[in-house]
């Protein structure tokens, strides 16, 4: 799949399945809206309207179904009949496992898929999952021909108006990014190093005319930055800060995405075991996310300050690894010490944040990471785990999850009963819980939160994605679609702001809104 170019066209145009096999997919009530007219084109001469028909009447989606149409080179798939309220409306799941399973083969293919208008954009990032970068199969590095997958959106409801040029870009940008995101986290560490993944961000910068501000090495222990520090500096790639900034004119508000970028994880000197050690290499999936959403959503257009904080170590061990006992002074001049040399994620993302208030003067800030093991025990594989000090931003991710296929869910926010998992006798906090049954994925973000302190007047929301961002042994790009759709709002583009669960009050006046808190702009 490295060598497939993923297209996204108002119009595939009509050709014999023969020479461009197709895949049709949809609800079974959205595909049964389909006129014959609409869909000839795809299947025509080998299918004819009655084996469409039959075809149709033979889907019993439980929960999805396929049914061939010509050979193995046209087939048509029905997804879930109906879904629960903590899923998309899109079963965007359901879509990219569809697409894996009943694609037809071939060099040059197509997809239509059928849906209402929105779901197109939650239906869109679940096909380009379906389609991986990274592969060194040798068989694969041998072929240089590209493959073509031309994806076409047939839409039905009160809105069946085509997709238009702008929204197809949209579209292809979003795709983009999560392939991108799913890239860097299949790739190992022996390719995907601090140094490695600083030339990803220097890429996107040198795309979208920013130059990236980078903090490396002995510079990060000079100006304080003792987390992501005393994580990194035993590997053979330096640690760094990275940061991404777009600061367009008129902006109203600064917004910082954090990211956890830890390209390997071996636990440290409190090391992993030879079963829990392989699929580290995925510890950085918060990182790329954020990478391949600035990437996309800047591409479209955004009216505020956004930063792109990356927090890159390599949890090695060697000579002058962090060791249990020591204490690190981390960027918010707090103590902490290390219990746990593999609780080393909220190390960087709290260096991380801090940075983001202090030096960028963020009023929102969203972390993303692949934190704690404990985040697939509270939310599952689907849905990513959500920790923030406000019910509005708690309630807009879970809408967010729902409308972009990236899946949310709360975790419990309650510092006063939680914190004190972190109690220390000789510095100001622990990094690791006394209680590993209390709340473990709670008190992981907690701890990110308290070097902001708990009254910090900015909203904070944190995003565990340890289990969604990858399925099986394929990573998922997770996290893209979410972020461009949560902050969609703040968007030019028209799709993201119809997916965007935020946005001012209609009924609040032009003066009541000024007086808000910056923080509540989005809300």
């Amino acid at each position: 799949m490295a060598n497939i170019v993923l297209e996204f066209k108002a119009s595939a145009g009509d050709s014999d399945p023969q020479s461009r096999p197709v895949l049709i997919i949809g609800h079974e009530a959205n595909l049964q809206q389909v006129s014959w007219s609409q869909i000839k084109g795809k299947l025509q001469p080998v299918v004819s309207k009655e084996v469409w028909q039959a075809a149709l009447s033979a889907l019993k989606p439980n929960p999805t179904d396929s049914c061939p149409l010509y050979l193995n080179q046209a087939a048509v798939a029905a997804l879930p009949s109906r879904v629960s309220r903590h899923n998309s409306p899109s079963s965007a799941h359901f879509v990219s496992r569809l697409v894996r399973s009943c694609l037809p083969g071939g060099k040059n293919r197509c997809i239509v898929m059928v849906c209402e208008r929105s779901d197109v954009f939650a239906s869109s990032c679940a096909i380009a999952r379906a389609f991986p970068i990274f592969s060194r199969r040798s068989t694969s590095s041998c072929r240089t021909e590209k493959k073509h997958v031309t994806v076409e959106f047939l839409i039905v409801g009160h809105d069946s108006n085509p997709l238009d040029a702008a929204e197809l870009e949209c579209l292809s940008n979003a795709a983009d990014g999560v392939r991108l995101a799913a890239r860097i986290v299949d790739t190992p560490c022996n390719e995907m190093n601090t140094d490695h993944f600083l030339e990803e961000i220097k890429a996107v910068g040198a795309e979208l005319g920013i130059t990236p501000v980078i903090i490396r090495g002995e510079e990060l222990k000079q100006r304080g930055f003792g987390g992501i520090y005393g994580v990194g500096k035993a590997a053979e790639n330096p640690p760094a800060l990275a940061v991404l900034s777009h600061t367009p004119d008129g902006a109203t508000q600064t917004i910082a995405w954090v990211g956890k970028g830890i390209v390997y994880d071996t636990g440290g000197l409190s090391i992993k075991g030879k079963t829990t050690m392989p699929g580290m290499k995925r510890d950085c999936g918060g990182a790329a996310a954020i990478l391949g959403a600035f990437k996309a959503t800047i591409k479209q257009g955004f009216k505020d300050n956004l930063h792109a904080v990356f927090c890159l170590a390599e949890n090695s061990v060697g000579p002058t690894a962090t060791r249990p006992d020591d204490i690190h002074t981390l960027y918010s001049g707090k103590t902490v010490e290390i219990n746990n040399t593999d609780a080393e994620g909220r190390l960087v993302l709290a260096d991380g944040v801090v940075y983001a208030c202090k030096d960028l003067s963020a009023d929102i800030i969203l972390d993303m990471a692949t934190l704690t093991g404990a985040q697939g025990i509270s939310t599952g594989k689907y849905h990513a785990a959500v920790l923030t000090n406000s019910e509005q931003w708690e309630v807009a991710c879970v809408r967010a999850g729902r409308s972009s296929g990236d899946l949310a869910h709360p975790l419990v926010y309650c510092p006063e009963l939680h914190f004190s998992e972190f109690t220390s006798a000789v510095a100001d906090m622990k990094n690791s819980v006394a209680d590993r049954e209390n709340a473990q994925s709670s008190c992981a973000g907690l701890f990110i939160a308290s070097h902001l302190g708990f009254d910090w007047p900015g909203v904070w929301v944190h995003v565990d994605i340890a289990s969604p961002v990858h399925a099986r042994e394929r990573a998922t790009g997770f996290g893209v679609a979410l972020l461009m759709a949560l902050f969609g709002q703040a968007s030019d583009d028209s799709m993201l702001n119809q997916v965007s669960p935020l946005g001012a009050p209609a009924n609040k006046s032009e003066d009541q809104m000024e007086r808000d808190c910056k923080r509540r702009r989005l809300v």
